[in-house]
């Protein structure tokens, strides 16, 4: 069995490489810090059983690496990882062909789990809670509106938002000016339509999504 870990933080492949060894001692992993040379990884090993895929990366986002790997290696499952629980994210994903959509987050027999279903060639059912309804598609429930199209930082900045971060906090954590951080925070309350922090996470919850889990002590 080969399985490929495609993420920029070395601490996360590693952390990935020690709950794969759950899946028994006839098993190689391979990694990559981003997308090219991941595909590049791929070319080489034509063997490739499965490829674990974080959503941000920093030459391109998941989806777009999804477009490549179908194009290019349409028999290779990919299981796509996330620091962010927006369903309807989720369900872009599903629909571009991902095998599974799991959040980095959830606990690692729940990744085992998924891989030992796709790997036997079953099909990986998330919770159905996590899963948004044909309405949550296309805007919030009850109403027709388009949901918002926001880049991979300003879906980063969004989650931190929803955990409670300030803005200082949000900047530290992803090393951006306080600026650049307002600027973000400023083009989520458009692309919601809303004027301040609180209405924007209300806002969020209609459009799928929520809170990470983990959270500092700063109210919204």
């Amino acid at each position: 069995m080969k399985i490929l870990i495609v993420d920029d933080h070395a601490l996360v492949r590693e952390g990935l490489r020690q709950v794969l060894k759950g899946l028994g001692d006839d098993l190689e992993v391979l990694d990559a810090p981003s997308c090219q040379s991941a595909f590049e990884l791929v070319r080489q090993h034509a063997n490739l059983d499965l490829v674990l895929l974080d959503y941000h990366l920093p030459d391109m986002n998941g989806q777009e690496a999804l477009n490549v790997f179908s194009i290019q290696h349409p028999e290779l499952p990919i299981i796509m990882l996330s620091g962010f629980m927006n369903p309807v994210l989720m369900r872009q994903v599903l629909n571009k062909g991902a095998a599974a959509f799991l959040p980095k987050s959830g606990n690692s027999d729940e990744l085992l789990s998924a891989i030992r279903l796709i790997l036997a060639g079953d099909v990986y059912s998330p919770p159905k809670a996590t899963i948004p309804q044909a309405s949550g598609m296309l805007g919030a429930p009850g109403t027709d509106a388009p949901a918002p199209n926001f880049t991979p930082r300003q879906e980063e900045v969004l989650q931190l938002l929803l955990d409670g971060y300030a803005n200082k906090e949000i900047g530290k954590m992803l090393s951006l000016s306080d600026e650049t951080v307002k600027n973000h925070v400023s083009a989520i309350l458009r692309g919601f339509e809303v004027s301040n922090r609180t209405q924007a996470v209300m806002a969020a919850s209609r459009f799928g999504y929520f809170r990470s889990g983990t959270s500092s002590t700063t109210k919204v």
